[in-house]
């Protein structure tokens, strides 16, 4: 693990090597996001890669083979395996860093190569490239998990959206139209528009590329997740925004986090 630190005229972020993890992202002297903790989900923005969120049970069938994944408590695989590997970096300066890591598990039929290149110039830009370097074709669906700062009651825009409908946190296939109102969400939504964010603490815009839904958790008091994903929670079984990525191919997929208002 190690950390780097980025700056432009007015913010800076940090850079944690394990998992290209955002540990913090400054602007003046007010945290934008919450900072990082040593579980890179209850805090900072963790890279969820092959996977985001649940799938269920560990298990999945892919090319008609079985596939069986590390379980958590409660007994389903979660959040992927970037955030347990060690980036390279590649190429960095003051207000950019570019990393890299190679994922391979028994757990998933072929190996991925994941760039990561972060950009500081008057707003964040992350973008990510998944390339398989394996001899098979591959499920893929990408997350991110930042943890954005509010200060009480906060609005999304739009607000409207469609829900996955979920039993056990996982995702029946079904969807229903939603209202997003201030309360609890630990919810899935089809959302392919960007994302604006306001409370009395700021006005942030989440602009995102081929992720085209979102996860809300309200679980850490004084902060909003609002994941943006290419796909469903369990997306390799119900295959809802799951990408096959063939032998040789790549995806890109970026957000860009803006401050409208502090």
């Amino acid at each position: 693990m190690v950390l780097f630190n980025l700056f432009d005229d007015q913010s800076r972020i940090l850079i944690d090597t394990k998992g290209a993890y955002l540990h913090s992202y400054v602007i003046g002297n007010k945290n934008i996001i919450l900072n990082g903790t040593e579980i890179q989900t209850r805090g900072g923005m963790a890279l969820l890669i092959p996977f985001a969120n649940r799938i269920k049970n560990g298990k999945y069938v892919w090319n008609g083979k079985t596939y069986e994944l590390k379980i958590n408590q409660e007994g389903n695989a979660i959040h992927g395996f970037a955030i347990d590997k060690e980036f390279q970096v590649i190429e960095r300066n003051e207000n950019s860093i570019f990393l890299s890591t190679s994922i391979k598990d028994p757990g998933y039929p072929s190996n991925l190569l994941v760039n990561v290149k972060y950009e500081l110039k008057k707003k964040l830009n992350l973008e990510i490239e998944i390339i398989n370097e394996g001899k098979e074709n591959a499920p893929l669906l990408v997350g991110t998990h930042p943890y954005f700062i509010v200060e009480g009651k906060w609005k999304i825009s739009p607000n409207k959206a469609k829900k996955c409908i979920s039993r056990n946190k996982i995702p029946t296939g079904e969807f229903e139209d939603s209202i997003i109102n201030y309360g609890e969400f630990d919810d899935c939504f089809y959302f392919p528009e960007n994302v604006i964010i306001n409370s009395k603490y700021s006005k942030i815009k989440l602009i995102k590329q081929n992720m085209d839904f979102i996860h809300m958790y309200t679980g850490i008091k004084g902060s909003l997740a609002v994941e943006p994903m290419s796909g469903a929670p369990d997306s390799f079984n119900n295959k809802i925004g799951l990408k096959s990525l063939d032998p040789g191919d790549y995806e890109l997929f970026n957000i860009r986090i803006e401050l409208e208002k502090i």
